[in-house]
């Protein structure tokens, strides 16, 4: 069963491609592509089987009383060729048949249907915890009001920024609402993290990724947001001792920095040394250079 497009924003196609045939091939469709979809990462509501059950009767020499009968379980390509009715299809080649019948044959397609169901969930019990490789990557968010503008910039600036950096797609709604749309897993992380960067507040002790934007004597200015930089102090970008901002980095670098305060006028001390020791697995006293 299909998720709301509220729960699951893509459009879904499901071909099946049948190379051979002798029984039921549009049976084995939905069998194939529900388990198809588990694979892909939809996450259905509930899986969804079917099973072909055919008909095979013997009327007497006047044709009105029925002899005897064969409910057949999956129906092989001669039988539903040869037989008197396909149950699913609802493919009578009679005038009619019992009521008693049709309950015996909707019974034993209910049975066989939760044996397939059973088999299934053995090879795939729910659907992959994260979406195919292969799809698009779709997800929403949603920000204040307030930070639309923002979040757009004079023009759609900053919000084509967004797309020109991570390629992207950013809609906006008049809501709040922000539709992404991504090829790539790291991509739509990127503009996530841009979109938060903008509309939400910086936080003291998280890693963030930005571009050097402007070199001084006392340090580097890195935007790690569209028009929001920070200030990595000389002291903060190297292990050790540099006697020029130019010996570590250069204009356009793009850096892992870590927030290691914000003062009361909203300006936001970066240090790249803070991440360097992570990797490296050191930690140096506090002051050191």
């Amino acid at each position: 069963m299909i998720p709301s497009a509220a729960e699951f924003g893509y459009a879904l196609r499901v071909t099946s491609e049948v190379m051979e045939s002798n029984g039921s091939t549009s049976m084995a469709s939905v069998c194939g592509g529900t388990l198809a979809l588990l694979d892909a990462g939809v996450p259905l509501k509930a899986p969804v089987a079917g099973i072909s059950v055919g008909l095979v009767t013997e009327y007497d020499a006047s044709g009105t009383k029925l002899l005897r009968h064969q409910l057949l379980t999956d129906i092989i390509g001669s039988e539903d060729h040869f037989g008197d009715m396909d149950f699913f299809q609802l493919d009578l080649k009679l005038p009619g048949i019992p009521l008693a019948l049709l309950k015996d044959a909707i019974d034993r397609a209910a049975h066989a249907r939760s044996q397939i169901l059973d088999f299934m969930s053995k090879i795939l019990p729910a659907p992959r915890s994260t979406i195919s490789k292969y799809a698009p990557q779709i997800e929403m968010v949603k920000i204040p009001q307030d930070k639309i503008g923002l979040l757009i910039g004079p023009g759609g600036k900053t919000i084509k920024g967004i797309c020109a950096e991570t390629g992207a797609e950013v809609n906006v709604e008049d809501d709040g609402t922000v539709r992404i749309y991504a090829n790539t897993g790291p991509a739509m992380a990127r503009a996530k993290e841009l979109i938060s960067g903008l509309t939400g507040e910086i936080e003291v002790g998280k890693t963030y990724k930005g571009r050097v934007v402007s070199l001084k004597d006392f340090g580097a200015f890195v935007e790690i947001f569209p028009g929001r930089d920070g200030l990595v102090h000389i002291s903060e970008l190297a292990e050790t001792r540099i006697a020029r901002v130019e010996d570590a980095v250069k204009m356009g670098d793009l850096l892992e920095v870590k927030c290691i305060g914000v003062d009361d006028k909203g300006r936001v001390k970066l240090s790249r040394k803070a991440v360097l020791r992570e990797v490296s697995g050191t930690n140096g006293s506090p002051g050191r250079n």
